[in-house]
């Protein structure tokens, strides 16, 4: 693939992304919440293009499903990274880090995709324990996880750091409380992280908005809507494998609204 870094894609490039096959072979990627919505389907996707896969998610049995379909794909054999992280410390994070060392060898990219919905309510009423426990699985726990293997992410070649926000992280709305500002939070961590690195490393972050996809987290925020009116995650794939793909190497320190008129 050619480097992109004097001509960067554009959103709308990255949202209607074409991947050529196995234009991720050779790269292993972690996937957190790996075990259910968007990120069994990015974990499911990145191994058809042919990626490695390492599946992070709290609850094993998910994980060991997902598991199974891509083995059953005939895919790189993937592996199976349990952790709560709204439970983890660092440590066990940076242990983490040195399993990957030592069983793969190389990480190419990581897929922020677990989150917590927490409570629709104002601030004034909002449960502070709710509140730590959604700012830490949407953004400590995310700081924390990147940190511990920037090591080696900054070994990959062309390693790519894909955050997970939300319309309501780049405008926050009312009553949307700790998600809306854990996202916001995430925006703000990456354009850092970007600052601090473009002129030192080839490693690139970003975040991407999927917008209103049919999921179970979508579902629980609005209860009345039609999940049939929304896109699937499978329907969005396209930015998700273009921002681990060397195609978007010069692609740094964006938000991506996969559905820009949600």
């Amino acid at each position: 693939m050619s480097d992109n870094v004097n001509q960067p894609l554009n959103h709308d490039d990255i949202r209607t992304f074409e991947p050529q096959d196995n234009c991720l072979d050779g790269k292993t990627i972690l996937v957190t919440g790996a075990g259910d919505g968007i990120g069994r389907i990015a974990a499911l996707t990145y191994a058809r293009y042919g990626a490695t896969v390492l599946l992070l998610g709290r609850t094993t049995s998910k994980l060991e499903a997902v598991y199974d379909e891509i083995e059953s794909l005939g895919a790189k054999q993937p592996a199976m990274l349990p952790m709560d992280l709204e439970k983890a410390t660092y440590a066990e994070m940076q242990q983490l880090e040195g399993l990957i060392v030592k069983e793969i060898g190389q990480l190419d990219g990581v897929l922020h995709n677990a989150g917590l919905l927490g409570e629709l309510t104002p601030l004034e009423m909002y449960d502070v324990d709710t509140f730590e426990k959604v700012m830490k699985v949407n953004f400590t726990a995310t700081f924390m996880l990147t940190q511990a293997l920037l090591p080696l992410l900054k070994d990959a070649a062309n390693g790519s750091i894909v955050f997970t926000s939300s319309t309501v992280g780049t405008h926050p709305r009312a009553f949307w409380g700790a998600y809306a500002l854990s996202k916001q939070a995430v925006e703000g961590m990456s354009d850092i992280f970007t600052q601090e690195t473009q002129n030192t490393t080839r490693l690139r972050f970003n975040c991407i908005n999927p917008g209103g996809t049919r999921t179970n987290m979508r579902a629980h925020a609005f209860p009345g809507e039609n999940p049939m009116s929304l896109k699937t995650p499978e329907d969005i794939m396209a930015g998700y494998v273009c921002l681990m793909s060397d195609d978007s190497i010069g692609v740094r320190g964006q938000v991506i609204a996969l559905q820009p008129k949600d």
